[in-house]
């Protein structure tokens, strides 16, 4: 299934976009995409409830707003340096384990919603990631389990403020936090919609100009590994969701000068099987 939540910000519904591209709200379910549904095995159930009542779920218009295809989970844990290419046009080694930060989850918004510039921002920047949602409670998990835990997969442009994240103390989550800097979505696709998690490709343009064009088959630790390796630190809950990483093309890396994002460009992302998003840059106003 893709599983989308629809409508005005903070109001959103539960629904679904079928193979035909046609979105249905599935309100009459009752649940919205939480951590509890997640955790009471919420997608069997759901594709249960729709053998019996698809027929009836109302259509959703494509001009209707998407939001964020799950709603309120506990945790954004980033995974950073995770391509070996994204690495060197940082200047930075490749890392011996996974580095992890996290992002706020006030900075998760819909897909196509503006990302607001920050007040005092010099160097706002994209970087194209997969986002893998967790199903159940993990905690010292065996990397051959890893892929027990996982609910779906979602298309995040992880924005990030430079100058916040590497010149001011070096504190990456500051630079990762800002308001509307987590868009996520157009939908969650369960594991069964995607193939070969290993062998997506992931894209990014700017202005109509590709900077990002990667695979996720180059990730330096796979999705299995990294599951494991963070439920070692901490408890995954069902909903969490773990950003694997970019490739290179990002605006710090461009030569022979980094190019960085102002008010009126235009962000445009994708990744097989996982739709495509836009986002318009807008200045930050009180």
């Amino acid at each position: 299934m893709k599983l989308i939540r629809f409508g005005y910000p903070e109001k959103e519904k539960p629904g679904i976009e079928l193979k035909s591209g046609k979105r249905i709200d599935v309100s009459a379910f009752g649940e919205d995409f939480t951590p509890h549904f997640f955790a009471t095995d919420g997608v069997r159930r759901l594709g249960e409830w729709l053998k019996s009542n698809e027929s009836a779920c109302p259509e959703v218009s494509a001009s209707e707003r998407l939001g964020p295809p799950l709603n309120n989970p506990s945790k954004l844990i980033c995974i950073g340096l995770n391509y070996s290419d994204h690495a060197a046009e940082s200047n930075m080694d490749l890392p011996k384990e996974p580095i992890i930060f996290f992002k706020s989850t006030t900075a998760i918004v819909g897909p196509n919603d503006d990302v607001v510039i920050p007040r005092n921002s010099t160097k706002t920047d994209w970087e194209v990631e997969l986002a893998v949602v967790i199903g159940k409670k993990a905690s010292y998990i065996e990397e051959k389990e890893a892929m027990d835990y996982v609910a779906g997969y979602a298309l995040h442009n992880d924005y990030s403020e430079r100058a916040f994240q590497l010149e001011r103390s070096g504190q990456w989550v500051k630079g990762k936090s800002c308001d509307t800097f987590a868009p996520l979505g157009p939908w969650l696709a369960t594991p069964d919609e995607i193939s070969d998690v290993n062998n997506l490709r992931l894209w990014l343009k700017v202005n109509g100009k590709t900077m990002q064009d990667g695979n996720s088959k180059n990730l330096i630790f796979n999705i299995p590994f990294l599951i494991a390796y963070i439920s070692e630190f901490m408890t995954l809950l069902p909903g969490d969701i773990i950003s694997t990483g970019t490739p290179a093309g990002v605006g710090l890396g461009q030569k022979p000068a980094p190019i960085y994002l102002r008010a009126g460009d235009v962000v445009e992302l994708g990744i097989d099987g996982l739709g495509q998003s836009r986002q318009v840059m807008v200045d930050w106003k009180k």
